[in-house]
């Protein structure tokens, strides 16, 4: 487990359905902006010194190596130990596979919801809450935290029929 101060989180921000808000008027989902900060209070976190960066607010199906990229300098320019990342589900494992490459020496979570937070039945509050808990004790690596599980980031895949993270059958190189 990690021994260093639990208060040197970062949580960025790069969209994905846990942000996306409904829009009467135009009939669409879509972004205006972060709901990461009424999630934290919402969950009444209690680690003073934890910041929230918004880097991206894209739907995950539309990020591309260049998004990638960006959070991966995210990631190195925070001089936190323990990153949250907040991503859409459909390409986490992606991303979380750019970050793993990188060897930053972080611990680095990726979490999502599959339903927005605005709606009642999101999974997104607990997902998120679940991930602050885990960022503060896993060792260095990156993991994907969803459904209530904690995933290695090559040992990973959705299952889209189901709507849930499981493990994979092998690593990914």
């Amino acid at each position: 487990m990690n021994q260093e101060p639990l208060n040197l989180i970062r949580i960025l921000v790069t969209g994905g359905t846990i942000d996306k808000t409904y829009s009467p008027v135009e009939g669409v989902l879509g972004f205006s902006r972060t709901h990461v900060l009424a999630m934290l209070q919402q969950g009444r976190v209690a680690v003073p010194e934890s910041q929230v960066e918004t880097v991206l607010l894209k739907d995950s199906l539309e990020m591309t190596d260049a998004d990638r990229e960006v959070i991966l300098r995210a990631c190195i320019a925070a001089p936190e130990p323990r990153l949250l990342i907040t991503h859409g589900t459909d390409t986490m494992i992606l991303t979380a596979a750019h970050l793993a490459r990188a060897h930053l020496g972080k611990t680095i979570v990726l979490a999502g919801a599959m339903v927005p937070y605005t709606f009642s039945n999101s999974d997104g509050l607990f997902n998120v809450g679940f991930a602050f808990a885990a960022v503060q004790l896993l060792d260095p690596g990156v993991y994907i935290c969803m459904n209530g599980r904690v995933f290695h980031w090559d040992k990973v895949c959705k299952n889209r029929q189901a709507g849930r993270f499981e493990d994979s059958a092998a690593p990914r190189p």
